[in-house]
């Protein structure tokens, strides 16, 4: 199977506290006048940053809104302006909310919104930030120096259940008793296979998503299993990795590859921002 590859995204972060500096993508809210329409409609959310002042970015957001962040304590929430609160899923306002958060991942490691979060008023947020400033900041120190990678293996076959039929003796005895040339299966009997292919599916799935899991954790590694999205999946891993042992982690999944052959396909990919790994109930 080919090569699984990577591309690594810088991460600068400092300190064992989340780190509150001035960054490259930023400038302070005093030095830079803040161009917006008079009286906004509805604040739109992208993330959670560490913060101890309101900034001006010198980037856009959804719509091309000037990009800009509330603060609250020690932490700030990134936000644009935008008409109303129903934000279409449009593919312009997805990329430029996913350009937003690489932005921000340049600088740090931000707790990431999901698409469509929008708040009423700045003072709405800043209630929000201060009512979850302790759990926001503990969120960010959890994830600081830290970047998501994904790590997807599926079956590159024509037919998975052919392939399962050739790969495990049990299903095949039971599909040439039931399917014979002179044989007419009955409902129970096309149920019964039905079971048996999802059982060894899952069964291979286990086995090959316990071995991956077992390989990255020996190096710190924080991995969360998340749910196969078709029959074809073998397993759909989130992977927290330390950004100083991204070497390791590349060296382990090419060893996971290896465990492989050409009936898989696997997708390497990242870094993202840390949306598997955050667990905050916000309330606007």
């Amino acid at each position: 199977m080919p090569a699984p590859t990577c591309q690594p995204h810088p991460l600068m972060y400092g300190g064992n506290n989340v780190s509150t500096a001035c960054t490259p993508i930023a400038k302070p809210a005093a030095k830079r006048s803040l161009k917006r329409v008079a009286a906004p409609e509805k604040i739109y959310l992208y993330a959670i940053v560490a913060a101890g002042q309101d900034r001006v970015y010198e980037a856009c957001g959804i719509d091309q809104h000037q990009l800009y962040s509330i603060s609250s304590g020690h932490i700030a929430a990134v936000v644009s302006d935008v008409a109303g609160d129903n934000v279409r899923p449009e593919r312009a306002r997805l990329a430029a909310h996913h350009e937003v958060l690489k932005r921000l991942m340049a600088e740090n490691t931000p707790l990431p919104m999901f698409f469509g979060v929008v708040a009423d008023t700045p003072a709405a947020v800043r209630r929000m930030l201060s009512r979850n400033q302790q759990v926001l900041l503990d969120q960010l120190r959890r994830v600081a120096h830290k970047v998501e990678m994904g790590l997807r293996v599926t079956w590159d076959v024509a037919n998975i259940f052919e392939y399962f039929v050739n790969t495990h003796p049990e299903l095949r005895m039971a599909r040439d008793r039931f399917f014979g040339p002179d044989c007419e299966p009955t409902q129970e009997q096309k149920i019964e296979i039905g079971r048996m292919f999802d059982r060894l599916l899952n069964e291979d799935r286990e086995t090959y998503a316990d071995l991956a899991m077992k390989m990255f954790s020996t190096h710190g590694c924080e991995i969360n299993r998340l749910k196969c999205r078709n029959e074809r999946e073998v397993m759909n891993l989130a992977c927290l990795v330390k950004r100083d042992a991204m070497p390791q982690f590349e060296a382990d999944v090419f060893e996971v590859a290896k465990q492989f052959d050409n009936n898989f396909a696997l997708d390497y990919n990242g870094p993202w921002a840390p949306h598997n790994f955050v667990n905050v109930d916000l309330e606007l």
